[in-house]
């Protein structure tokens, strides 16, 4: 499970650093594509293909379902990591997260996403009052 808040600098070749705490559970890669709310997400290789499967199985005479398919899938690349530990995100995926300098790198259970900071930190302080009211109104969750 992927968790936590980490802070890095992406280099002008694309180039970010991954945590050793998140990496240790990537077995030398990652696969990146376009995530929600203007993130990238990313997956480990096992959670990746079952992702994929999901999306594939939808009725793809399903318009929207063509173009989820299309927009994740083409988006996606697989990363290795270097001896660095650092990926290198390909330009159309920084560009999709506008990723320039500063990230900010979350877990979310399942997969990862990579936001640009300026994204991050918005999103953040535009839903962090609203917490407690998303919980309440998630159906089928009690603590």
């Amino acid at each position: 499970m992927f968790m936590g808040e980490f802070r890095h600098s992406i280099d002008a070749k694309g180039r970010l650093t991954i945590p050793s705490k998140i990496r240790n559970q990537c077995q030398g890669s990652i696969f990146v594509a376009r995530g929600f709310d203007g993130c990238l997400a990313f997956y480990t290789k096992e959670e990746w293909e079952p992702f994929c499967q999901k999306l594939l199985a939808l009725p793809s005479n399903k318009k929207e379902v063509r173009k989820a398919i299309r927009f994740t899938i083409s988006s996606a690349s697989e990363c290795e990591f270097d001896k660095l530990g650092r990926i290198n995100i390909p330009t159309n995926l920084r560009t999709l997260a506008g990723l320039e300098k500063e990230c900010v790198i979350i877990g979310a259970g399942n997969h990862g996403e990579i936001w640009s900071q300026e994204k991050w930190d918005q999103y953040y302080n535009d839903n962090q009052d609203g917490y407690d009211d998303i919980l309440e109104s998630l159906d089928d969750f009690s603590l």
